[in-house]
């Protein structure tokens, strides 16, 4: 499924819940349906803002990937585990939002990505930008971290759906078996 898509299903099922629904925090520490939304849409702005900046590199970057980074790009994912960030950059995202706001948010990143998805595709590789986590991404591979990411958190939304009550498929919606 290409990225443009998986956004696509991510805001198609945005409409099976309510306000209270997306808001809702089953337990302390467990983020709501909003707040991952909120979160998912966030991250993959700022991941297009470094495929800007790379695009703006001054310079062949010979600085490499860390080897998460090169684990993560070569299996093409996060690992299916949780990842758990430093304190000071896990604040709780926004869970004020209404479902119209992240449809409309969601519609916004997908016009970004398909103005940008040409760019990166001629962008230079060796003009990268550091990410705190990976190493040294090109714009490519600041590109193709935001379907990675909407990946990874597809196993958290079954958990959620879950809390919720809702009962999911024989296939859930991150193609696992439940």
């Amino acid at each position: 499924m290409s990225d443009l898509k998986l956004i696509e299903t991510y805001k198609i099922s945005l409409q099976n819940y309510s306000l209270e629904q997306l808001r809702y925090i089953s337990e302390q520490g467990i983020w709501s349906i909003g707040q991952m939304y909120n979160h998912l849409i966030v991250v993959a702005h700022e991941y297009l803002d470094r495929v800007e900046a790379c695009e703006k590199a001054v310079g062949d970057q010979k600085q490499e990937k860390t080897e998460f980074g090169v684990q993560l790009f070569t299996i093409g994912g996060f690992p299916p585990i949780k990842i758990k960030l430093p304190d000071e950059l896990d604040t709780p995202p926004d869970n004020t939002k209404s479902k119209e706001d992240m449809i409309l948010e969601l519609n916004e990143l997908m016009i970004r990505m398909k103005e940008l998805e040409v760019q990166v595709k001629d962008s230079n590789p060796n003009y990268k930008i550091k990410h705190g986590g990976f190493g040294w991404l090109n714009a490519q591979e600041w590109f193709s971290l935001i379907g990675m990411h909407f990946r990874h958190h597809l196993r958290q939304k079954d958990e959620l759906d879950l809390k919720l009550g809702f009962e999911l498929p024989a296939t859930s919606f991150s193609g696992e078996k439940i």
